[in-house]
């Protein structure tokens, strides 16, 4: 993909993954260039999402981001808090990353998951105005939906390996079986 087709695609959204009662609707920060331009989530390579899904056990093998749909058959979603594609999330404005926790917020009152895992804890502090949170469980609920914060799969968050990453995945997905 050329770097003018890249840019072309800010302007594109990229579709939910979704449906009622997922065990899990995981929740990115924002879409990439990339999964603009594809139409798909987590498309840039360098990204640890689909490697860690599968590494943490939520997905019998490691799908492609094309092959994003076959996650509902498991129980799992994927949405955004900005809906707005960017090259990097710092392009986001904290009034954006607010909106977009008011329109998660409203979402998951909608759809029901289990879980809500939002991937990158400082855009859920941002989002959520709770400037204390960490990685992992939260006390936050919305109407029942229990919430958990990963950490950011992109290749830029150097302070996490894919196999800490995985390890994190898995708390999760231990956490939503054991409902």
């Amino acid at each position: 993909m050329t770097p003018e087709e890249l840019e072309a695609a800010r302007d594109r959204l990229v579709p939910d993954v979704v449906a009622d009662g997922l065990k899990v609707l995981f929740c990115g920060i924002n879409p990439g260039l990339m999964s603009a331009a594809t139409g798909h989530h987590f498309a840039r390579p360098g990204n640890r999402f689909w490697p860690a899904l599968h590494a943490s056990g939520f997905t019998p093998r490691r799908l492609e981001p094309a092959e994003e749909r076959e996650l509902l058959e498991y129980g799992l979603g994927i949405t955004n808090v900005v809906a707005r594609a960017s090259a990097r999330a710092d392009e986001l404005s904290a009034v954006e990353f607010r909106e977009g926790g008011r329109v998660l917020t409203e979402k998951v009152r909608l759809l029901r998951p289990r879980w809500l895992a939002v991937v990158g804890v400082t855009a859920y502090r941002v989002a959520f105005e709770d400037r204390q949170a960490k990685i992992g469980p939260q006390r936050r609920t919305i109407d029942g939906t229990r919430v958990w914060v990963l950490p950011n799969p992109s290749g830029l968050n150097a302070h996490w390996t894919l196999q800490t990453m995985a390890e994190e995945f898995g708390r999760l997905r231990a956490a939503a079986e054991a409902d």
